[in-house]
């Protein structure tokens, strides 16, 4: 159970989220992205495929699946980047303030800070998250008809993602300037990134050690799994079989034939508790 200062914060927290009007931004954002991408949709009903002649529905939508994984994809981009720039002020903007010195003398410990505005921003980007990509989908389907496979087991694994960039960045703001957190949070993002990329390139190349380094980064910062597993709830069996049969077909971002295993949830479920942990370690011994 959550002790009553850790919901006072977070609750404060998603005030000045709405004093700052990011929910309204957020909402803003939503619309447009959502109300694009279903007019680019629409317009795949008058594609022609083979001389003029009208695509099949079949072929439609095979289209709209190369789509949505290429949205999801970008959609996954802006949930993390999101996640990393409400994180990294939340506490280093504070201490610079001087806020955190008016909070701490009052009975509430440091722990209860890092918890309460982890979870008031896990609310914000979680829902964004939510919402986003369940409208995306909602929107493909009212247009073309096509829905993922696993549309709600997607959406958790990318909410996995989002929730562990806002972890690494909380566990920044302790003790870097901001920009710093943010910047280094990003350029760890894409190295796991491209960490991925080697495990795939390892895998069509039968390098163990390219495969290795990729293994590894994904068990550093686990959001590169948890985009694959995002990723393999989206894609269409046919799909998937493609990138089992064909070696060379590993080494594409965009393609899986596997989703992460029971174990590797797990252990990006600890990575997150242990960051936490972290932060309110490096908080409770930085002085005021």
């Amino acid at each position: 159970m959550m002790s009553a200062p850790v919901l006072v914060i977070a609750r404060l927290t998603l005030r000045e989220a709405a004093r700052r009007r990011l929910l309204l931004a957020v909402v803003v954002l939503t619309v447009v992205l959502v109300a694009l991408s279903a007019w680019s949709f629409g317009k795949l009903t008058s594609l022609s495929c083979d001389d003029g002649v009208p695509c099949s529905p079949t072929e439609t939508k095979m289209i709209a699946a190369m789509l949505v994984i290429l949205i999801t994809f970008m959609y996954s981009f802006v949930f993390t980047l999101g996640a990393v720039f409400v994180a990294v002020p939340t506490v280093a903007s504070e201490v610079e303030s001087g806020v955190t010195l008016a909070m701490l003398p009052r009975p509430i410990r440091r722990s209860d800070i890092i918890l309460g505005k982890w979870l008031g921003w896990a609310i914000i980007a979680g829902g964004y998250t939510i919402v986003t990509t369940g409208l995306e989908f909602i929107a493909v389907q009212a247009v073309v008809g096509y829905t993922p496979p696993h549309p709600i087991t997607a959406i958790l694994f990318l909410l996995g993602e989002c929730l562990v960039m806002l972890t690494l960045g909380l566990l920044f703001s302790t003790r870097l300037a901001p920009m710093t957190g943010g910047i280094i949070a990003l350029v760890l993002f894409g190295l796991a990134w491209m960490g991925g990329v080697a495990h795939g390139v390892g895998t069509l190349l039968e390098s163990d050690a390219v495969r290795n380094i990729g293994l590894v980064s994904s068990l550093i910062l686990p959001t590169d799994g948890l985009w694959r597993g995002a990723l393999f709830n989206i894609e269409p069996s046919i799909l998937t079989e493609v990138a089992g049969a064909s070696r060379a077909m590993a080494a594409n971002p965009f393609l899986t034939h596997t989703p992460p295993s029971a174990a590797y949830i797990t252990w990006a479920v600890a990575w997150v508790i242990i960051m936490l942990g972290l932060s309110i370690l490096s908080f409770e011994r930085r002085e005021p």
